[in-house]
C-alpha cells in the first residue's frame, strides 16, 4: 500500500496539469479493453479491477517519459501484463495460508473437474443441463468460451483453431438449440394441468 502511495506521489508531483489531462483523454478509449484482459488474466472482477488501478498508476508514473506517435495500446498491455506477471510471481513466494479454525484433520480430497463442468454444475434448473448436455462438444465448448468465459468470437476461434466464422456459427447455433430446449420444455410445463395438493 506504501508503495503505491509514494508511486502515487512521485507521479503527481513530475507531471504537469496538462500532461495529467492529456494522459486521461489519451488512456480513456483503451479502459475497457485494458479491464477485460485484466479480468481474463485474473479470472475475477476484483482482482481485475485491481490490476487495471495498478497499470493505471504505473503509465501515469510513466507517461511523462512516453514519447508520442508510438503504440500508446501496446505499451499499456505491456505494463498490464507485467504487473500480472510481478503480482503472480509475489502470490507464488508467499507461504499457503490455511485457517487453523474449524479445519479437519484431513480434508477430503476432491476429483478434480473440468473448469466447463464447474460452471455447467452451478447453472439453475435440470431443464438446462439437459439442454446443455445434449450439444455436441464443439458446440458446447464454443458456447462456454464465448458466453461463460467472455472471450470473443476471435478468441474463440483462435482457441479451437477454427476459422472465425465457423466459431461465430457454433456460438449461434448452440444459442438457438439451448433456447428451442429450453422454450420446448417450458410449453410442456405449462401444458401439464396443475398438481392440487390436498
Amino acid at each position: 500500500m506504501k508503495r503505491t502511495v509514494d508511486l502515487h506521489a512521485a507521479a503527481g508531483a513530475a507531471m504537469s496539469a496538462a500532461t495529467a489531462a492529456r494522459f486521461e483523454a489519451d488512456v480513456a478509449p483503451h479502459r475497457d479493453a485494458l479491464l477485460r484482459a485484466a479480468r481474463r488474466l485474473t479470472r475475477t472482477e476484483f482482482d481485475a479491477e485491481d490490476l487495471l488501478q495498478d497499470t493505471l498508476l504505473r503509465a501515469y508514473a510513466g507517461y511523462a517519459g512516453f514519447s508520442a506517435g508510438t503504440n500508446l495500446n501496446a505499451w499499456l498491455f505491456r505494463i498490464l501484463h507485467n504487473q500480472w506477471v510481478s503480482a503472480f510471481r509475489y502470490r507464488q513466494c508467499r507461504p499457503t495460508e490455511v485457517p487453523l479454525d474449524g479445519t479437519p484433520e484431513r480434508a477430503p480430497v476432491r476429483a478434480h473437474r473440468s473448469a466447463e463442468d464447474e460452471v455447467f454444475a452451478t447453472l439453475p434448473g435440470p431443464a438446462l443441463a439437459a439442454a446443455l448436455a445434449a450439444l455436441s462438444e464443439e458446440f458446447r465448448t464454443a458456447l462456454y468460451y464465448s458466453d461463460v468465459a467472455g472471450y470473443t468470437y476471435r478468441e474463440v476461434a483462435a482457441r479451437m483453431g477454427t476459422p472465425a466464422g465457423t466459431a461465430m456459427s457454433r456460438v449461434s447455433r448452440a444459442r438457438r438449440h439451448v433456447r428451442d430446449q429450453l422454450t420446448d420444455t417450458a410449453g410442456r410445463q405449462s401444458d401439464s394441468p396443475p398438481q392440487l395438493v390436498a
